[in-house]
Formats: C-alpha cells, sequence, structure tokens
C-alpha cells in the first residue's frame, strides 16, 4: 500500500472513530490528512471506498503478522490464539476505544458486504491451513476441515460482537480454541476393541 493511501487511511480512522462515519466529511479527512481534496479522490471515490480499503489493510496487516509469528506457536492451540489475537482481539481493542463505534460498524456493515466477505474468507484460509495437518483425527470424529475452519471463522467473529466485554470475548476464544485443540487429539484406544474372544 502506497505511503499517502495510508496516511489517508489513518486519518479516516481517527475521523470515523472520532465523528462517525455518517458525520465526517471527505473535507474532514482531506484536512487531517493535509490532502488536496484532488488528491483524496484520486485514491479513494468516497467513504464507502474508504471503509474498504480499512478493512483490506486491518486484514493485510493482521495476516501478515499471522504469518510471520505462525512457525514459532509449537502447538495448535498457540496457532489458534495467535489467529484470533489478530483477527478478532485486537479489532475488539480498536473498537471499545472509540467513541462512535456504533456509528463506525455500522457505517463499515452497510457498505462493505463483499469486502467483509473477502477478509473472511482470507482468515477462513489461515485457519484451514492451521488445522489441516489434524484432518485425519478430525475425519475420524466425523469433522470435514473445511467446514471447520468456517466455523471458526464465523464463531470467532460473532464473539467479538456480541461479547459482553474484553474477559468474556476471550472466555469464548479460549473455548473454542479448546474445541479445536480436544478435537484435533488423538482418541485413545478402547481397551475393549480388537481384544479376541
Amino acid at each position: 500500500m502506497a505511503e499517502l493511501e495510508s496516511t489517508i487511511l489513518d486519518a479516516a480512522l481517527h475521523v470515523f472513530s472520532r465523528y462517525g462515519v455518517k458525520r465526517t466529511s471527505m473535507s474532514d479527512l482531506c484536512e487531517l490528512a493535509s490532502v488536496s481534496r484532488q488528491t483524496l479522490y484520486n485514491h479513494f471515490r468516497n467513504k464507502d471506498d474508504i471503509l474498504r480499503g480499512l478493512i483490506k489493510r486491518y486484514t493485510d496487516l493482521a495476516l501478515a503478522e499471522i504469518h510471520a509469528d505462525l512457525q514459532a506457536a509449537n502447538s495448535l492451540g498457540a496457532r489458534l490464539d495467535l489467529i484470533f489475537d489478530r483477527m478478532v482481539v485486537r479489532g475488539y481493542d480498536t473498537i471499545q476505544t472509540m467513541p462512535n463505534a456504533q456509528d463506525f460498524i455500522d457505517g463499515v456493515n452497510a457498505v462493505s458486504e463483499e469486502a467483509l466477505q473477502q477478509s473472511a474468507e482470507r482468515f477462513r484460509a489461515v485457519i484451514f491451513d492451521t488445522l489441516v495437518p489434524h484432518a485425519q483425527v478430525f475425519s475420524k470424529r466425523g469433522l470435514d476441515v473445511a467446514e471447520l475452519s468456517d466455523f471458526v471463522q464465523r464463531a470467532a467473529k460473532t464473539a467479538g460482537m456480541t461479547a459482553r466485554d474484553r474477559a468474556d470475548l476471550i472466555q469464548q476464544l479460549v473455548t473454542l480454541r479448546q474445541l479445536c485443540t480436544t478435537a484435533a487429539s488423538q482418541p485413545e484406544a478402547d481397551p475393549t476393541e480388537n481384544k479376541e474372544g
């Protein structure tokens, strides 16, 4: 992403979070980003385009951090914790600091369905890659990795939207992680199986 686009997006996030998407004008964005209207419009057609840019940038940065740190995470649980932190917790923390959080969320949801779907798919893919080494065990338990990845992504995002507070969010994500790690653990052999009789 070009430095100027990043500057504009930084300004947009600041102004949107402070005044809300509806009350922010393109002039407000120009002023904070220190760019002319023409420069702003050369990069973003309107506020909807800026919101899509914010979603893409958040996703790009989160996934870059996930990929950079994933190898150091030495267990399925640690990898899922990393993904959940970058995918959900950081966004939740950012939203909690916004005076006009609901207006920002409403603005994103109203105009950015395609960008949100693309973001979800990219996070689903990294969850799939994290779960697929355990596909054989999941299969023995009647779980399909693609379907499980979709479920985990949706459940984690829903937790971020519905949590009562940060502690509740973390607890929901811990539960989701535990469900995955339990399902991925090798089943203990049944001592009554394969006994000749």
